[in-house]
């Protein structure tokens, strides 16, 4: 049986504020710094988290909690963030609301943790399947991204989110994940320029230069060194912690998962390398000769690597960062820079080219992580947002986030006291309304569209004449002198108060954290927010894809005079469609408490710690919470936890739940001003009602475990006993059982032998008589066989001695014939040898004679005669042996006779040439002009795919047909013949494929001397007719594939539909038909081939990047071409074997 634990059991100080007792602030520190030692960093307040950062890992985010707290009620178990994560994920899917969990709090609070740790709770919980868990893991890996370009380590926190995010992740009906969307809010873009003493700039810099490789950190042109680069402070180059390194491979896998390309991120990596640049850019002063100062670049090294990262001319930067131009309706007047205004410009730059990147990456994200269907989907919306800042020196961006701030706590008191409320009006429960602060006042001092302080900001940065920070702290005095909240310098004197604590260029809000001195120097820069025209000019004319989408204003062509937005406009604009889209949905509020500011474990510092509560309301939350009631219990769970207290509803009540509730309070006397019965609930007042409540059902609980624990006992000793009872009468019977066989087999046994010494008795008796039978027998055999022996033997030696003589006679006439024979031969032999003797002899007599007669005629060259003589019969014989070894008239036939005499070495080669082009000559001589064309196209094919791709070997025994549909004599193409009104070099079937699945179509395509047509298969109806002048190029991957591409030139009439993408059996054929044409024409280019396994296909206004991979055995032997994202297709080949 599974045992659930109440949030009420083992309980370590109060889990829930709200029954805490006595309530008061230093009880309410003492619960939280008890729960806090104990580990317990969570507590509830009504549905509220409180949050302690632990500075340390604990054991309680394991997979075994997450299902733990899995389907569980808010209450039922102790308190944990996944309480809150699993209520409002079932509210969504459940009841279809849409949910949003506010996580706020101080910087260091650990914000960022508890929102990784709702997301990892939800993508744990919700549903499975191969497309869901990538949906999840982009989510997921969105944060390391956003952690690495918009995150820094600030004094307060190693890992401070210096920008606010909202993201809404979007589910279908059945709860799975169908994407998100992120919003961002204020990134703090100064500190790309300036960081105060112990802090950092963003992490994405040291990122890459302590984990990018040697090649990339070359290719970037950087040093691995921090301190070349006066944008990275030293002092906290390194934090103890973080791996740098590490961090920056999890950034660049965590983007290749969310979706980014490989050109994207080097796009990205170059602009956070130029930002680097762009801060060692220093410049001095020059005097012109008309007394005015102007600045010049000291070293142009650094601009010049940096213009060759974004693609722009030097010349180009190098005057935007000297001279300003400004227009005015049709009049531009060009005024120079000095020193001053010349850092400001390369400041401006730095910090709108890195903001700017940041925007973009939350777009690409949102790209790659937004929702495909088009139907309704369920929201639950996640906001990250800095909490309230109290520095020595308060800015702009303090004064902008207090701002936020106030807007959050301001709907945080509405929406949990209307709920509340909302509450007691559906049950039934008489309610008095509850007055309480409301800080409207404090948001309309900051935002009333008339005397707010942002709006006389924007007012006094548009006013024409001399602007300064101290013409705006003289408007804030003139205007908002008698405001409660404000004070300043002047306010307090006009009132005949002297405050030396407040100086002359600040003024002071009384904030509901509490007061806060803000410095209005930079407030008007910062607010304007201004980057001249000339730098977004400059940045527009690089040849860097990425940069032109970061600076659209730059476009000469579209020029706009109006003055844009200011930074305090567009955030309050922002802010107030946010607190819109939070009023929309169930909010779920996660408070972060800091315990001390030394990041440091188990230490609980109780001054900062009360601090934090009274700004963040907790106190006026419970005792709302409180002034009602403080418990309340749906009536089912409530009697099924306290239903032993009343004989009437133990062990089970029958009846309706709310009845069984009466019966029990009933019957425990529990006063009727202490608790109310609403609709579905019970409503208890005071906790001390609840405790009494526990005690005594933690004693009946004592009670029932005794009473379990006898009747156990009792049970089992019965149960023992009756075992044994039963085992003797078993015991017993397998024993008598045992010893009846017993008996049974030794009287067997007995019996068996006395029958077996019977029956050897009888058998041996019998094999007497056989045997000696068997003797008598033999005998008579044995005296047969010898008598028979003894004739036969006798017969055989009469006949051995007749042969015998008979031998002797034929031996000796044999011998005798022989000595005949050889006397005769020896005769004839002697009679030969004289008769060659006398032959001899004449024949040397004649050569004698014959010498003599003819000595007279020899030469003195008759040795050279002799030798041509000899060289001609053996050139005779060569020629001859020759001409009947020929080899075949087959050109390919490499054999050739043997040489036969060494000295015709040469000869011999030379004639085998000769006979090869010869009969390669009479071989071609065969060849019609059709034939011809088709080797050459061979040749050509050979030209451009040999060595090169690897479907080329496969290609080469086919023939190049050309029309393989034969579409003149085909009827059903009859409409496409009469359209097409050239001769028809190529016609196929191919497959046009579609980007937004990878699936292909089949196509007709048709190749003429001028044209490339693509029709419909089945009617033949024309799709697209591209001539080929249009045609740029074609690409193909190196593999066994058949796909290609038909890339068109841009700005064409063929190019609006972009580039085609297609996939055919004939691939060989149809690109080296197209490269012929190409050659052959003398108007047009060479058409381009590019053979590659990684392309870039236009599909009218975005590139796709077509990637060829090996596909695993499990894929077949099938080519497959899948959509990865938005901008990748990825085709799976088969390995070669």
């Amino acid at each position: 049986m599974e045992v659930k634990t109440s949030l009420l059991d083992n309980m370590i100080g109060v889990g829930d504020m709200v029954l805490l007792e006595p309530l008061t602030e230093d009880s309410f520190l003492e619960n939280l710094k008890k729960r806090f030692n104990h580990n317990e960093i969570y507590t509830y307040i009504g549905s509220v988290v409180i949050s302690l950062n632990p500075y340390r890992s604990l054991p309680i985010y394991t997979p075994d909690k997450v299902e733990e707290y899995r389907n569980r009620n808010f209450y039922e178990l102790s308190p944990h963030i996944y309480a809150l994560a699993d209520e409002a994920y079932r509210s969504l899917r459940d009841q279809d609301k849409d949910q949003c969990i506010l996580i706020t709090g101080e910087s260091g609070a650990g914000k960022t943790e508890a929102s990784k740790l709702v997301m990892s709770y939800v993508a744990a919980v919700c549903g499975k399947g191969q497309e869901v868990n990538k949906v999840k893991e982009q989510l997921l890996q969105s944060n390391p991204v956003l952690e690495a370009f918009g995150n820094a380590k600030t004094v307060r926190n190693d890992n401070s989110s210096r920008f606010g995010k909202y993201m809404d992740i979007e589910f279908d009906f059945k709860g799975d994940p169908l994407g998100g969307v992120i919003s961002n809010y204020l990134l703090e873009k100064s500190r790309v320029v300036k960081q105060p003493r112990g802090e950092r700039n963003f992490h994405i810099f040291y990122q890459l230069l302590s984990g990018a490789s040697d090649d990339t950190l070359k290719k970037l042109k950087l040093e691995r060194d921090v301190s070349k680069y006066n944008y990275l402070s030293l002092d906290s180059a390194t934090v103890s912690g973080l791996d740098d390194a590490a961090n920056f491979r999890t950034v660049r896998n965590a983007m290749q998962i969310v979706g980014f390309m490989e050109d994207e991120m080097q796009s990205v990596l170059e602009l956070v390398a130029a930002v680097l640049k762009l801060g060692n850019i220093e410049f001095k002063p020059e005097s012109r000769c008309n007394g005015m100062d102007e600045s010049r670049i000291k070293d142009k090294n650094d601009l010049k690597e940096m213009c060759e990262l974004l693609g722009i001319e030097q010349s180009v930067l190098e005057r935007a960062f000297s001279y300003r131009t400004v227009e005015a309706k049709m009049e531009k007047v060009s005024t120079t820079l000095n020193v001053a205004q010349a850092y400001y410009a390369r400041d401006a730059l730095a910090k709108n080219l890195y903001s700017r990147l940041f925007s973009w990456l939350v777009t690409r994200i949102n790209e790659s992580i937004k929702a495909q269907a088009k139907t309704r989907h369920k929201v639950m919306g996640v906001l990250d947002i800095y909490g309230f800042e109290i520095f020595e020196d308060n800015s702009f961006e303090q004064f902008i986030i207090n701002y936020c701030n106030e807007k959050l706590q301001q709907i945080f008191i509405e929406l949990t006291l209307r709920e509340e409320q909302e509450e007691y009006v559906r049950e039934g429960i008489e309610w008095t309304n509850i007055e309480y602060f409301n800080n409207a006042i404090i948001c309309g001092l900051i935002e009333n569209n008339q005397n707010g302080i942002l709006a006389m900001l924007d007012e006094e940065c548009l006013r024409p004449g001399t602007v300064t920070d101290e013409t705006f702290l003289d408007k804030l005095n003139t205007i908002c002198a008698d405001h409660q909240h404000f004070e300043s310098r002047l306010s307090k004197n006009s009132k005949f108060l002297n405050d030396h604590s407040l100086p002359h260029n600040c003024f002071r809000i009384q904030h509901y954290a509490g007061k806060v001195l803000y410095r209005v120097e930079g407030f008007v820069d910062k607010n304007n927010d201004l980057l001249y025209r000339d730098l977004s000019q400059a940045m527009y004319k690089a040849n860097h894809s990425l940069i032109k989408q970061l600076f659209p204003e730059g476009n000469p062509v579209k020029v706009n005079l109006k003055r844009p937005p200011t930074a305090g406009f567009q955030f309050k604009a922002s802010v107030g469609t946010l607190m819109g889209n939070l009023q929309t949905k169930n909010p779920n509020y996660i408070r972060c408490i800091k315990p001390n500011d030394k990041k440091a474990s188990h230490v609980f510092n109780e001054s900062l710690v009360c601090h934090q509560a009274r700004y963040l309301g907790l106190m006026e939350n419970i005792r709302v919470r409180r002034a009602g009631y403080a418990f309340r219990q749906a009536y089912e769970p409530c009697l099924e936890r306290y239903k032993m207290l009343c004989k009437n509803t133990w062990p089970h009540w029958k009846g309706p739940a709310r009845q069984g509730v009466e019966v029990l309070m009933t019957d425990l006397q529990v006063p009727a001003e202490e608790f109310s019965y609403g609709r579905s609930k019970i409503f208890i007042r005071n906790p001390r009602t609840l405790f009494f409540l526990e005690e005594k059902r933690k004693q009946c609980l004592e009670d029932l475990a005794t009473l379990i624990q006898k009747i156990y006992r009792g049970w089992k000793c019965r149960s023992h006993f009756l075992l044994l009872k039963k085992s003797q009468i078993v015991v017993a019977s397998w024993y008598r059982r045992y010893a009846q066989q017993k008996k049974y087999q030794k009287i067997k046994h007995a019996t068996t032998v006395v029958q077996s010494y019977t029956r050897g008795w009888q058998a041996r008796k019998l094999l007497r008589e056989l045997k000696y039978q068997k003797k008598c027998e033999e005998a008579v055999t044995t005296i047969a066989a010898f008598w028979h022996g003894t004739q036969a033997r006798m017969e055989l030696r009469r006949l051995k001695q007749e042969v015998r003589n008979k031998h002797a006679v034929t031996v000796i006439w044999a011998y005798w014939q022989g000595t005949q024979a050889r006397r005769e031969l020896r005769r004839l032999k002697e009679e030969a040898r004289r008769k060659h003797a006398v032959a001899v002899i004449w024949a040397y007599w004649q050569g004698l004679k014959v010498r003599r007669e003819y000595r007279k005629f020899f030469r003195a060259n008759a040795g050279k005669k002799i030798y041509n003589f000899t060289i001609q019969r053996i050139m005779q014989k060569y020629f001859l042996g020759l001409k009947s070894k020929l080899p075949s008239m087959s050109p390919i036939d490499k054999t050739w006779p043997a040489r036969p005499y060494l000295f015709l070495d040469g000869v011999h080669a030379e004639l085998r040439r000769i006979f090869h082009l010869w009969r390669c000559k009479k071989y071609r001589s065969q060849f019609t002009e059709e034939k011809k064309a088709v080797y050459e196209e061979k040749l050509e094919a050979s030209e451009l795919f040999k060595d090169k791709k690897a479907l080329y070997p496969s290609s080469v025994r086919q023939p190049f047909k050309g029309d393989y549909l034969e579409i003149s004599k085909n009827p059903k193409y009859q409409k496409l013949s009469s359209a097409v009104d050239e001769k028809i070099l190529l016609a196929d079937v191919v497959n046009k494929i579609n980007r937004a699945n990878g699936k292909g179509s089949p196509r007709l395509f048709v190749l003429t001397k001028k044209n490339v047509v693509l029709a419909d298969q089945k009617t033949g109806q024309l799709k697209a007719n591209v001539p080929l002048t249009d045609v740029a190029s074609v690409s193909t991957s190196s593999q066994t594939d058949g796909f290609f591409a038909l890339k068109l030139k841009e700005g064409s009439a063929s190019a609006v539909k972009g580039d085609f993408l297609l996939s055919s059996d004939h691939l060989i054929e149809i690109v080296t038909k197209l490269h012929r044409i190409s050659s052959m024409a003398a108007d047009r280019e060479k058409l381009n081939i590019d053979i590659s396994d990684e392309f870039l296909v236009q599909f009218k206004q975005d590139k796709v990047c077509v990637k060829f991979i090996h596909g695993s055995p499990k894929n077949g032997n099938s080519v497959s071409c899948k959509r990865k994202n938005n901008r990748l297709l990825e085709v799976s080949v088969p390995a070669s074997s």
